[in-house]
């Protein structure tokens, strides 16, 4: 009840992103039916029907990406000081947010039943002159079980994926504390050996009251000294604090970038390779096209550093400082979005050059398919950037606070936003042409 009372009263741009997963849904539903209907026309095919199914694996999963972007999105299920006196704790918003993806999906594989339904005939009649009978095997009584099980697969993972990837965490990292081993591996002991002359020293031994002649442990000499110095008024460092970063170096660069680089290396590789032999194999294909694809996502955070860091050459004005400090921040949450649309883009201009133009390489089928992959990436590209702008409006507002002119955030915007195809698109097309070269020989 509780999340059907947030999924009614959220915004219009909330309710649209929504809109946006169901319809991802239902033409994911879609094809898995149409799968269905192609193994029921045609038994003696059992090869080409489990090929029809292995290629419902992709829209499935940017389905799936775009459930997670929307509910981490999701305002109405953001932690909120006073929530969990009421007892919406993170756990319990974990379990809305999960409970409006399974709503969402469900309305979505209802809506692809029912026009795999009307397409067939089983409603009104075969619609269209009966031009999609041969595909969804009009005619044939439909096995309920098994469409059922087709269309409960999304749901149950985007839902899986939204609990998994929203579950409550400790904020506060645990604190790993060595084994100690005395003599003979028994237990306890000292936490180091002492040097010489480290007994006389002054501060090591402290008695543990006034009046007791007993020293501390060891463990407590960091204490005693602490305390010492705490009172000398030299505030010391903590013990396990992190090393400041060198200077000229980042310590929020993302670390995938060698990663992918090597990957995309690999999966060029083996496309070439597979363009040597007079019988292409698909298996190897279809291997380099997701090393390929693998590389590009992980590889998108760190070029978007780098495109900040790009920006920010030479001698920046505030304009330019603005937008390479806006995406060397944003870098880890919008570059993977950005990574899974260059990938998408470089396998469909790949497609496209391979069959010679656009028209003949699409059936309907074929068509809807790149139609949910495509518009799933870029609507999970969107709501990364939405979610970015939400994280950054403590910035901008404390920003314009301080006296910035709107026009000079609008302006880092708009230059953030031009910078990334600039850099993206060239290599999305050089990615494609070096994947269709060996192949087209």
């Amino acid at each position: 009840m509780l999340a059907l009372r947030l999924t009614r009263a959220a915004r219009p741009a909330v309710q649209l992103r929504r809109l946006l997963v169901a319809a991802a849904s239902a033409g994911t539903g879609l094809l898995l039916l149409s799968s269905l209907g192609h193994a029921l026309a045609h038994p003696e095919a059992a090869d080409a029907a489990a090929l029809r199914l292995a290629w419902c694996a992709a829209p499935l999963a940017a389905t799936v990406y775009l459930a997670l972007a929307v509910a981490r999105t999701d305002p109405g299920t953001r932690p909120r000081p006073g929530l969990s006196a009421v007892g919406l704790g993170p756990a319990r918003l974990m379990a809305v947010s999960a409970l409006t993806t399974a709503l969402s999906c469900s309305l979505g594989s209802l809506l692809a039943l029912l026009v795999f339904l009307h397409l067939r005939g089983d409603l009104t009649g075969l619609p269209f002159d009966g031009a999609a009978a041969g595909l969804l095997a009009a005619g044939l009584p439909l096995p309920v079980p098994a469409a059922a099980t087709l269309l409960t697969v999304l749901p149950v993972t985007a839902t899986a994926a939204v609990a998994v990837a929203l579950r409550p965490r400790d904020p506060r990292p645990p604190v790993r504390v060595p084994r100690r081993f005395g003599r003979f591996g028994a237990a306890g002991g000292s936490a180091g050996k002492e040097t010489f002359g480290a007994y006389g020293r002054f501060g090591t031994r402290l008695p543990q009251a006034p009046g007791d002649g007993r020293t501390d442990a060891p463990g407590d000499r960091r204490t005693a000294k602490t305390a010492l110095l705490e009172t000398e008024g030299y505030p010391p460092a903590p013990e396990n604090a992190p090393e400041p970063p060198a200077p000229g170096t980042d310590a929020d660069s993302p670390a995938g970038l060698p990663w992918g680089v090597a990957l995309v290396t690999a999966g060029l590789a083996a496309q070439a390779y597979a363009g040597r032999s007079a019988p292409v194999p698909v298996l190897t294909v279809l291997l380099g096209w997701l090393l390929t694809g693998t590389g590009l996502v992980l590889a998108g955070p760190g070029l978007t550093h780098l495109c900040g860091r790009l920006l920010q050459a030479g001698r920046p004005g505030a304009l330019r400082l603005l937008a390479g400090r806006g995406l060397m921040a944003e870098a880890a949450r919008i570059g993977r979005p950005l990574g899974v649309v260059c990938a998408v883009a470089s396998a469909g201009c790949a497609l496209t050059a391979l069959s010679g133009g656009p028209a003949p390489a699409f059936g309907p089928l074929s068509a809807l398919g790149a139609l949910v992959v495509g518009g799933a990436t870029l609507a999970t590209l969107l709501t990364a950037a939405v979610e970015a702008r939400q994280y950054r409006a403590g910035h901008t507002a404390a920003l314009l606070r301080l006296g910035a002119r709107p026009a000079l955030l609008r302006g880092a915007a708009a230059l953030r936003a031009a910078v990334l195809p600039a850099l993206f698109g060239p290599l999305v097309l050089a990615i494609a042409a070096l994947s269709a070269l060996p192949l087209s020989r």
